[in-house]
């Protein structure tokens, strides 16, 4: 079997939590990751839940920035709520299929780089002309609507869930800033059930110091992102989301070369 050790547990965190909540595909980078660490994703079960269950420290580190606006906003939970079922509908119902069968896929990652970072730079144009400035202005049906792309992005390695979220946003009108921190706070219902569903699914199979190198994962997962999301926010609204878009291009066609030749 081919588990992580400790070093590698902690290494991989880091990626995750750079990585998570960047319109760049954490899944994208994590299974490059561990095709350079030699590590099999495709073929070991719990190398696949361990790609799912450190973005419980991502989780955490939204949740510790953003925690006092969650609770004191109520009209920004019933927005969550309606963008996250139609993303619980398409996860649960393709949670088989997402875990046995594309995620790890490196054809699937190669094509969604690449893909979503087109369509980013042609929402990022949109945002400079956007209509509505803050999550709570957009119509609850265009608040279904990126929903339905972050359940998407579940389903395609390399969409990224925060790029399909971010891009959802911008199509539907949404300010630079506004769509940034809307993924952010999408996050929390979506990756909590996401892994506690994964954990309760896998728990039974977990190998003898599994959990000990999720937990390193985690930790490490948490520090990076909280400062993570902090140089978000102000990069985006100085800078837009171009950069990001570009690097996604790059980076699916080094991919592409190294891994699908």
């Amino acid at each position: 079997m081919g588990r992580v050790s400790a070093w590698e547990a902690l290494l991989l965190g880091i990626v995750e939590g750079l990585t998570e909540f960047l319109p760049v595909s954490s899944t994208g980078h994590l299974t490059l990751l561990f095709h350079l660490l030699g590590l099999p994703v495709e073929a070991d079960p719990f190398l696949k839940t361990f790609l799912i269950a450190i973005q419980l420290g991502a989780i955490l580190a939204v949740l510790l920035l953003y925690g006092k606006r969650f609770a004191a906003d109520r009209g920004l939970w019933a927005r969550i709520g309606v963008a996250f079922l139609p993303t619980a509908f398409l996860g649960f119902l393709f949670y088989p299929l997402i875990k046995g069968v594309i995620l790890g896929k490196d054809g699937v990652v190669v094509f969604f780089l690449f893909f979503v970072g087109l369509a980013l730079l042609f929402a990022d144009r949109l945002a400079e002309r956007a209509r509505y400035q803050d999550v709570k202005e957009l119509p609850l049906l265009k608040v279904a609507w990126i929903g339905v792309f972050q359940g998407m992005a579940a389903l395609f390695p390399g969409t990224s869930r925060s790029g399909a979220t971010i891009l959802g946003g911008l199509l539907l009108g949404l300010r630079r800033k506004a769509a940034a921190e809307f993924s952010f706070l999408l996050a929390l219902p979506t990756m909590l059930a996401a892994v506690g569903y994964d954990l309760l699914k896998s728990a039974p199979g977990m190998p003898e110091g599994g959990l000990e190198l999720l937990l390193l994962g985690f930790a490490s997962a948490l520090v990076t992102a909280l400062a993570t999301v902090r140089w978000m926010v102000s990069f985006v609204e100085r800078v837009g989301f171009r950069p990001f878009a570009y690097y996604r291009m790059v980076l699916a066609l080094v991919y592409a070369y190294f891994f699908l030749r």
